[in-house]
């Protein structure tokens, strides 16, 4: 599969394959996890790496630089193409390219209904480090939070 950075035209592509990895979670919130509009406003303040095969988008995740942190979200692979190892993959695309900006440490969040997540990010080498508030601009059905995760970047800059 070919990665690349994404442009502000590929915007309705990711927010469809966003919504399509994260109906997971519609068991606490009904609405779509993103759209275009939300999608070029991140393509303002980061990046979102891309990979595609036969023609198509089939991964993606949202990378931002902090100073000498990285974050990445919005981890999604076709649900099709999910437990192959892409999403592994996708994460160390994104930590390479932070490693490469000078970040020496990379974060994320997750929701903690999402109870499979956790052992996924420990697995790549990742530590729960503290919760923050679920936004307020998406509605839930249930109270939840964000669990923040981190890990140090030890590449070769």
């Amino acid at each position: 599969m070919k990665m690349r950075m994404a442009q502000l035209e590929d915007a309705e592509n990711i927010a469809g394959l966003v919504n399509a990895a994260f109906r997971p979670e519609r068991f606490f919130a009904e609405a779509d996890r993103t759209n275009p509009e939300k999608v070029r406003e991140l393509l303002h303040k980061g990046k979102f790496l891309l990979t595609e095969g036969a023609g198509k988008l089939t991964g993606c995740v949202y990378v931002e630089l902090r100073d000498d942190r990285g974050y990445f979200g919005l981890l999604a692979v076709e649900p099709a193409l999910q437990r192959s190892g892409l999403g592994s993959r996708m994460v160390t695309a994104a930590e390479e390219y932070c490693s490469a900006a000078g970040c020496q440490f990379m974060d994320l969040t997750i929701v903690n209904l999402r109870t499979e997540l956790p052992a996924f990010y420990q697995r790549l080498g990742y530590s729960e480090n503290g919760t923050l508030p679920f936004p307020r601009d998406q509605h839930t059905n249930q109270p939840c939070h964000l669990v923040k995760m981190s890990k140090a970047l030890l590449w070769p800059v």
